[in-house]
């Protein structure tokens, strides 16, 4: 039985399609290995080996892995609170009626969209602030410091075009409030806040962008930028600086 199983898999792995997925083939030869990492785009954003300091929990208080998991839980919630939003005015502010009286489990389900967010800002931010604390932001991860800065402004833009969804009075006065600060800007004040909202006021055009900007656009931004965040942190050789300077620079 396990000579026919085992002949099933090589069975596959050689077939055409297989093959034009996953090219570099199989074998047990240091090669192989490092080339079935190099050619998968998922593989090759994470570390075969890691240094055991960088997993203990006094180095990393894992901010980063924690962050990550609320950016998940942000998504999954997000996409399951789509299929009971529409982004026009009349009819926001009834659905988010409906989730809290009507849909099973909806007041569960926005809340732990909404406690996640507020938890993903803290934590990005005492991420970034350990970071600083422990000098990573030095060479050779000045590069990934932008990186995770650039992570911190998604975070922040997510949280506020986010705010304005629901269409209630609290959302309303605040994206106005917001919105006359961008105003304040010299010279571009007047047409940021044009850009923004899509007119001169806060109305139905205004929802649609900020819901476009939430949903679309800042998700993938984030995934791109979380992607390569991964990627320079296994290149730089680790999360933070330790004594092995010469490993770091060898990588």
């Amino acid at each position: 039985m396990a000579s026919t199983l085992d002949q099933l898999v090589d069975k596959v792995r050689e077939n055409r399609i297989w093959r034009s997925i996953f090219r570099s083939g199989t074998g047990q030869s240091n090669l192989h290995k490092s080339l079935v990492v190099q050619q998968n785009v998922f593989l090759h954003l994470f570390s075969i080996k890691a240094r055991k300091r960088t997993l203990e929990f006094r180095a990393t208080w894992y901010l980063g892995a924690l962050t990550f998991g609320t950016f998940a839980i942000l998504v999954i919630t997000g996409v399951l609170l789509m299929l009971y939003y529409h982004p026009s005015v009349p009819q926001a502010y009834a659905d988010m009626k409906d989730l809290q009286y009507v849909v099973s489990s909806g007041v569960f389900l926005r809340n732990l969209h909404r406690w996640s967010a507020h938890a993903m800002v803290f934590l990005v931010f005492t991420h970034m602030f350990k970071v600083f604390y422990r000098g990573a932001y030095r060479t050779p991860r000045e590069f990934n410091w932008v990186v995770g800065v650039i992570l911190l402004l998604v975070t922040l833009l997510l949280s506020y075009t986010g705010y304005l969804l629901p269409w209630d009075q609290l959302a309303y006065w605040a994206v106005t409030v917001g919105s006359n600060i961008a105003s304040a800007v010299p010279l571009m004040g007047a047409k940021i806040r044009f850009l923004m909202l899509g007119g001169t006021a806060v109305n139905a055009n205004a929802l649609l962008r900020f819901y476009v900007l939430h949903c679309v656009i800042l998700p993938l931004f984030a995934i791109l930028f979380i992607a390569v965040h991964f990627w320079r942190i296994r290149k730089d050789g680790g999360i933070y600086p330790g004594d092995q300077s010469s490993e770091v620079g060898s990588q």
